[in-house]
């Protein structure tokens, strides 16, 4: 452990990902560091920040007696609930934001299936609402959405996130009001897509200028367009696809039919993609049909961050700072979970990290934390750790079809809870695909 007053200052095995050395380097660089030694120095208020998110459940002084359990014979000090308020306003959001800034960006994929598609790195763009605090102070920068229960709901913040799909890291964020909309906020991540990456997204997002605008960084891009949305066929591929235009950007069009088929029955949909991949010969519509399901991994880690992390609970800062650090804390631990999974998985290539049950980890990590167990690495180098041990040991099967259409499965009240049943059933499913050929000369 560290000594004196930063023993408390640690995440568990997780502090092997965020060392006491990069966390005073973020203070340093952010002008953060106290000026004084004090009780709660600001490495260790980082850590606190970092810990809360791991414990939504629980407020900040129960998160600082999990800090210090293990430390039984250390003289740690036993600050009040506003002390901890007080140091958490004076440390701000900048060094969390100065950290994830540093974390972010796809795990090593050498041994990841899935991450690449014919050479390309897929990453996916989407965006999430997170619900915070009805306070005024809130109010001034974060609004409720009109006519959401009469005006009676919480103020909301919308998320959007730049995630590798075949590790589910976060590449980039960006987060605000919900007053603008997800094709505002998207441009502000476009400087993290590179050359060789192809990003996919859904219907929102097809946008000409942003789609111009994805195309210029020299990344691929494949995206949904509203099926009835009329493209020009400027010429016609052997594969049923075709060349058109959106906007000044030359895309290839491909309509297709795709049908699930289990012993229950068929469910069919059409889909209408678009894509900056006009080779047909290097990039087939069928294989493109089909890398386009990879666009619900950052779906699935949405999940993670808002229902198994939070538990779908309001987030606990009451103020607009508040909840920055807050929403910068929450990403930095969820990269560090992602980034412990991955690691665990490349030790055994060819394990899709599809396997690696984040609740595991999730659980893994708070034990650790409670432990202060594994805090400094050793002299081996052990890439999968305790976390990882749990993560292989109890490795999910691979991953089914989603044959279900996508439902509210808890609803709001539960004297309204009504809505079609749902079937649970596991099913051996078959996925086919027809590439429509457009009508005309």
């Amino acid at each position: 452990m560290a000594e004196g007053p930063f023993a408390p200052g640690h995440l568990g095995e997780l502090t092997q990902l965020l060392p006491f050395e990069m966390v005073d380097e973020a203070l340093t660089a952010t002008r953060a560091v106290q000026s004084r030694l004090r009780d709660l120095p600001s490495r260790v208020v980082i850590y606190l920040i970092l810990a809360a998110c791991l414990f939504p459940e629980t407020g900040y002084p129960g998160v600082w007696r999990k800090l210090t359990a293990a430390l039984a014979g250390l003289s740690v000090a036993a600050p009040t609930a506003s002390a901890l308020a007080q140091a958490r306003r004076r440390v701000g959001a900048k060094p969390l934001r100065w950290l994830f800034d540093l974390l972010r960006g796809p795990a090593p994929t050498a041994h990841c299936p899935g991450a690449r598609w014919r050479g390309l790195l897929v990453v996916a763009l989407d965006g999430t609402i997170l619900t915070v605090p009805d306070t005024p102070a809130v109010l001034t920068a974060f609004t409720k959405q009109s006519g959401n229960h009469g005006g009676t709901g919480y103020p909301q913040v919308r998320l959007l996130t730049l995630v590798a799909c075949g590790t589910r890291t976060l590449i980039d964020a960006v987060f605000g009001p919900t007053t603008s909309g997800e094709t505002t906020y998207a441009p502000r991540l476009l400087s993290s897509l590179r050359p060789g990456m192809i990003l996919l997204a859904d219907r929102n997002f097809a946008a000409q200028k942003l789609v111009a605008g994805i195309a210029a960084t020299k990344a691929e891009v494949l995206v949904r367009l509203k099926n009835g949305r009329r493209m020009p066929v400027l010429a016609r591929y052997r594969d049923g696809s075709y060349l058109s235009a959106l906007g000044p950007v030359r895309v290839r069009v491909i309509d297709c039919e795709i049908t699930v088929t289990t012993t229950a029955g068929k469910h069919t949909g059409l889909y209408r993609l678009a894509t900056t991949l006009l080779d047909h010969h290097r990039h087939p519509a069928a294989g493109l049909a089909t890398l386009y399901h990879q666009r619900w991994e950052i779906e699935t880690a949405y999940l993670e961050l808002k229902s198994t992390i939070l538990d779908g609970r309001v987030l606990r800062a009451r103020t607009p700072d508040g909840i920055d650090q807050e929403i910068y804390a929450l990403l930095v631990v969820y990269q560090l979970l992602r980034t412990a999974m991955a690691d665990a998985t490349s030790t055994r290539p060819g394990t899709d990290p599809d396997r690696a049950g984040f609740s595991i980890a999730l659980q893994a990590a708070r034990d650790q934390l409670i432990l202060a167990a594994g805090v400094i690495a050793g002299t081996v180098i052990d890439l999968a750790g305790t976390i990882g041990r749990h993560v292989l040991a109890a490795l999910l099967p691979a991953r089914r079809l989603r044959v279900s259409p996508r439902i509210v499965k808890r609803a709001i009240s539960k004297y309204q809870a009504r809505g079609p049943r749902i079937d649970r059933t596991s099913y051996k499913a078959t996925t086919g695909i027809d590439i429509l050929a457009p009508a005309g000369p």
